[in-house]
């Protein structure tokens, strides 16, 4: 039977509090109201997983999308619905990237997707992650000046 690690952390700032559960392999998390989506993934102390799933509400949301060149970024500063979310969690060097995808409802239907480059928990967002045993997940920077994920089997 696995053994089940389900800590508090308390956030620094908006009084949020986020809830972990982890396996060797799985976590899932809430996090609250005023919390960093991104902060809150680099905080968890994992160095290599795929983000399966998330859902929930954002506010205060930049979307990126990579244009060969660079990225362009688009604002939504008013709060929509989290209807997808999957991404990466990789090493570059020894600093952890949280590389995230995301697609948003906005209040009349329509939708906005792209890299999520920041945004804030309006409400909750649910997010599952899953850590794959014997594979670590690594990222290059390329000529582009996009990091390139490189997974690894674990030796």
């Amino acid at each position: 039977m696995p053994r089940w690690l389900v800590r508090v952390h308390r956030a620094r700032y908006d009084g949020a509090t986020m809830i972990e559960a982890r396996t060797e392999q799985d976590a899932v998390v809430r996090m609250m109201d005023g919390e960093d989506p991104i902060a809150e993934l680099s905080g968890l102390e994992i160095d290599s997983a795929v983000v399966q799933c998330g859902i929930g509400m954002l506010r205060h949301v930049e979307l990126g999308y990579w244009n060969g060149d660079t990225y362009e970024t688009h604002r939504i500063p008013e709060p929509v619905e989290l209807v997808s979310l999957q991404g990466t969690i990789a090493a570059i060097d020894a600093e952890r990237v949280i590389h995230l995808h995301v697609c948003v409802a906005l209040r009349d239907g329509s939708t906005r997707g792209g890299h999520l480059f920041a945004g804030t928990v309006h409400n909750t967002a649910e997010i599952a992650l899953r850590m794959p045993a014997g594979i670590t997940l690594e990222r290059e920077m390329e000529p582009n000046g996009l990091s390139a994920l490189r997974p690894k089997t674990a030796s």
